[in-house]
């Protein structure tokens, strides 16, 4: 029987397993901060037409995330149920990254067909890695603090490559002196890309080298997709987890998607490279304070505490305008400080709740679960980048010129207020999640004692046995 007694966790695994998080975020930020306004200003794609794309492209990841946690959950290979599809779709990752940042110079018509088949081809390879990838993190370790720490690190290190991957096209630019040009534009992202692309596949491949997967213990009935799923939306501390997050998710990636155009149009600044600096640096330093705080309260407390420092900061950028960037960086660095745990936290509450579902399944389905995570993260960024940059479309945006008022006021509201009243509602929905340490550790039990073939009682639901 497989063994759930409490253990640490090395050092090395725990830095094998961050690894390939650090080398995905370099594909997120430029996917959801510089390339959109690349496309548009640059390479001449219409701003309204490339929201609808970027909205297209998560639908469709509705069905692939779900269907390849589904796959992953169900695969039996000598090397585990999620390695291979890391290793494998790590090299797809890299080549669809390059052709995405590398567009031909062609009409505009052609450079948005391009632009579609790109990230269609770079999100597919995107599931394929992320899903497997996350659903080997609670399979780790079930020790609920050292879970803490593991995922942890992993969302540490995702910040740590979003801030490399801010700071990149500043960095790409200076190092090889290229202008502010269409020109050096399009050689900027060609660096990126050629230096990015190989450390993806190194990290990728270094984390299926170091961790070995668990063996994969099967009880109760075989289910198909939609049965699986169902049973899913059954788990109650799931689905508090995930409506709290993907609300708070919606508002987030409406400042990721707009930071450029905010600080450009709105505070009349050119540093947003800075700003997002200050953000993610300070996300980084502050995140080993939120894992202790976790290990010595409760990861609710401290995730809603996150959560409360993030908005009550973040809600001043909404009455700022020109000259105020210096008020500006210091509601960013407040904002900063509850970032890391915003991210980190939920991931280790997730693996949690996976386990409550082995309790009432008999079954591991990280894959389904972190599938369903998975798009709804996308589906909030989506329609973050979608609706965003097609409402600037419907107000009037006009690259490289001054912006009317209607402009400035919808970006400020969209950018500040917005994700501020979202932050609210997925504070306010957070404070049902039910598990707590204590929980957990009668979840393990109770677990242990069903596969021995005794009734329990759900720690949940004390009224309810199962058998």
């Amino acid at each position: 029987m497989e063994s759930r007694e409490s253990h640490k966790v090395s050092l090395a695994k725990k830095l094998a397993y961050a690894a390939p998080a650090f080398a995905l975020a370099i594909v997120g930020i430029p996917v959801y901060v510089y390339i959109p306004k690349f496309y548009t200003d640059v390479v001449g794609v219409n701003i309204a037409m490339l929201g609808y794309l970027l909205l297209a492209v998560r639908l469709f990841d509705a069905v692939t995330d779900p269907a390849i946690g589904f796959l992953s959950d169900k695969t039996q290979t000598r090397f585990g149920r999620r390695r291979p599809y890391i290793a494998v779709g790590a090299i797809f990752l890299s080549l669809s990254m390059y052709f995405l940042f590398n567009p031909p110079e062609a009409s505009p018509y052609f450079e948005t067909i391009w632009f579609g088949v790109t990230i269609f081809l770079l999100f597919l390879s995107w599931t394929a890695i992320v899903v497997p990838y996350e659903s080997l993190g609670p399979e780790i370790t079930f020790d609920y603090d050292e879970r803490t720490t593991l995922l942890g690190m992993r969302d540490g290190a995702l910040i740590a490559g979003t801030l490399a991957a801010a700071s990149s096209p500043a960095a790409v630019a200076w190092a090889f002196g290229l202008s502010p040009t269409d020109e050096g534009e399009r050689a900027k992202f060609f660096w990126i890309a050629v230096l990015y692309a190989p450390l993806l596949i190194a990290f990728c491949w270094w984390c299926v080298w170091s961790i070995r997967e668990r063996p994969h213990l099967f009880q109760g009935e075989k289910q198909g997709l939609l049965q699986g799923l169902r049973e899913v939306s059954q788990n109650k501390p799931f689905i508090i987890l995930l409506i709290s997050y993907i609300v708070a998710a919606f508002g987030s990636n409406l400042p990721a998607t707009l930071i450029l155009y905010y600080v450009e149009y709105v505070l009349q600044s050119k540093h947003a490279d800075l700003f997002l600096l200050i953000y993610f640096v300070t996300g980084v330093l502050f995140l080993p304070g939120w894992i202790y705080m976790a290990r010595k309260l409760e990861k609710k407390v401290t995730w809603l505490s996150a959560m409360a420092i993030n908005t009550g900061a973040f809600t001043g950028v909404f009455f700022l305008g020109p000259g105020d960037a210096h008020i500006y960086a210091v509601l960013v660095f407040l904002s900063g400080i509850g970032f890391g745990a915003t991210l980190a936290i939920p991931s280790a509450m997730q693996a949690d709740v996976i386990d409550y579902d082995e309790l009432l399944t008999g079954q591991r389905r990280e894959g389904q679960y972190i599938g369903i995570w998975s798009i709804t993260k996308k589906l909030a960024a989506a329609l973050g980048v979608g609706l965003a940059l097609s409402i600037l479309g419907a107000v009037g945006y006009t690259p490289k010129v001054e912006q009317s008022e209607q402009v400035q006021l919808t970006l400020r509201i969209m950018y500040a207020l917005v994700p501020s009243l979202c932050n609210i509602a997925a504070f306010v929905i957070a404070l049902a999640y039910p598990i707590s340490r204590e929980i957990h550790k009668d979840i393990l039990a109770a677990i242990g004692e069903r596969r021995g073939g005794k009734q329990v009682t759900d720690p949940l639901r004390p009224k309810q046995i199962l058998s």
